[in-house]
């Protein structure tokens, strides 16, 4: 994460002692008044507040409470993306819990590294598909595979794993539609395209889809439009998606990573530059002017900031898409992501514009 400006630091130190303020002060008249209308002495107000203050610290402080896990015998997940990142690592670690595992690869008919890797575990559960999302002929052709290859196809497909995406940047004006529909093709419609291909067999299994969006499905930012547009939209897709397949029994979750550039290498020190040269010398004419190369550049050295940042371990998400498949009662988002990127969703979801605004941009 960049370095905040001290203006902006200030601000969120403000807000801090604001809220501290407004609840040492209101809570305790708020809980009063509570008293006074419920007829209990005002003295319980004290024993009130230790009590919120400890199942807030116990919400914040205690691990994931046990909900059962299914049995894994038997059981098959199709993950998407599996080149590398989450999806290789996922395929690997589900690989190793027992499930039969059929990883999609986007360079597996070019000998892609990821594929090869998975290839050699030489496991009947391990099976490497070619897979382009954006392929209608190369989703078929994956899920007849999965059909000809399930131990019990009338028992379908326990999990899908929707991990396949791409990322990128640039403030709007200097983006092109184009790029808006490749990302969102990827992201999206790749989700979509997968998932109403696969639906039949999970229906059957009264199994699990897991959607890997973002925390950028849940607050937009700066630099970050085609991303966002995206992401929302998989968010939308998989809450439609669970309100209609409850009556099957099959649960849909949401997995909202925060940054974890640096564990999955998604944006590099030479992707920004490709990026930024692409970005201004295709960008109009006027745009150019009007921004300059000076604030393109002061962005561009923003970008390159973040390929350092974030999480470099990514057993979080791997634990959180894991308990989303295994879980008898999975949640429906999780969110794997470092404190003070929660609190800055919270915040942006919760509060009004004008004070997110403020604190943030």
């Amino acid at each position: 994460m960049a370095p905040l400006s001290v203006f902006r630091v200030a601000l969120l130190v403000s807000f801090s002692v604001f809220l501290t303020v407004v609840l040492g002060f209101g809570l305790p008249a708020l809980l009063n008044a509570a008293m006074r209308m419920l007829g209990l002495p005002e003295t319980s107000v004290t024993e009130c507040i230790v009590v919120l203050y400890v199942v807030f610290v116990l919400y914040v402080a205690t691990p994931r409470i046990p909900r059962g896990l299914v049995e894994v015998k038997g059981k098959a997940v199709f993950i998407t993306g599996c080149d590398s990142g989450f999806g290789n690592a996922l395929a690997k670690h589900l690989h190793k819990l027992g499930f039969t595992v059929f990883a999609g690869c986007f360079l597996k008919d070019k000998g892609g590294e990821g594929a090869k890797e998975l290839e050699e575990f030489h496991s009947d559960r391990m099976k490497v598909v070619q897979l382009d999302v954006c392929s209608e002929e190369q989703v078929n052709k994956a899920v007849e595979f999965i059909k000809d290859n399930l131990e019990d196809s009338e028992k379908g497909l326990w999990a899908v794993v929707n991990n396949a995406g791409v990322s990128t940047f640039g403030e709007v004006e200097f983006t092109s539609m184009d790029t808006y529909k490749q990302v969102s093709e990827v992201n999206l419609w790749g989700t979509i395209r997968v998932t109403k291909a696969v639906l039949p067999l999970i229906r059957r299994a009264k199994g699990r889809v897991v959607n890997l969006a973002s925390m950028y499905g849940r607050m937009g930012n700066a630099m970050r439009s085609p991303y966002c547009v995206s992401k929302y939209g998989v968010e939308a897709f998989s809450d439609c998606l669970r309100y209609e397949m409850k009556t099957w029994g099959v649960k849909v979750s949401i997995i909202e990573p925060g940054n974890f550039i640096v564990a999955t290498g998604i944006m590099t020190r030479d992707i920004v530059a490709t990026t930024a040269n692409k970005l201004w010398n295709e960008a109009p004419s006027d745009v150019k002017e009007d921004y300059g190369k000076a604030h393109f550049e002061q962005h561009m050295a923003l970008m390159r900031s973040y390929c350092n940042s974030g999480q470099r371990d990514m057993a979080p998400v791997l634990d959180d898409i894991t308990d989303a498949i295994m879980s008898k009662r999975p949640y429906t988002r999780y969110h794997p992501m470092e404190p003070h990127w929660w609190i800055r969703v919270q915040v942006m979801t919760h509060l009004p514009g004008a004070i997110s605004d403020r604190l943030y941009f």
